[in-house]
């Protein structure tokens, strides 16, 4: 599992970010953008063998409430279908 996930990562774009996030309802600004794209690439291993070291808390001044918001709701839905993957 974790090599599939990890060559997904490094191809992993910012459109395809971008994409998902509308595809969620999250309408991310550039900033928005380039700084969930910069994290997620930087930290997916430790998120991918530790999902609950990620305090999302400390990345609330990065986004607008609304979409802090909606993100929040986002990784609990997917921890929650997807977590015991991990």
């Amino acid at each position: 599992m974790y090599n599939l996930v990890k060559r997904y990562m490094e191809n992993l774009t910012r459109e395809e970010v971008q994409n998902f996030a509308i595809k969620n309802n999250v309408i991310l600004s550039e900033e928005e953008l380039a700084f969930t794209y910069d994290f997620v690439k930087k930290n997916w291993e430790m998120i991918f063998r530790n999902p609950n070291l990620l305090n999302l808390n400390r990345y609330k001044d990065r986004f607008s409430e609304e979409n802090f918001t909606k993100i929040q709701k986002l990784i609990q839905f997917y921890y929650q279908k997807y977590g015991y993957l991990l």
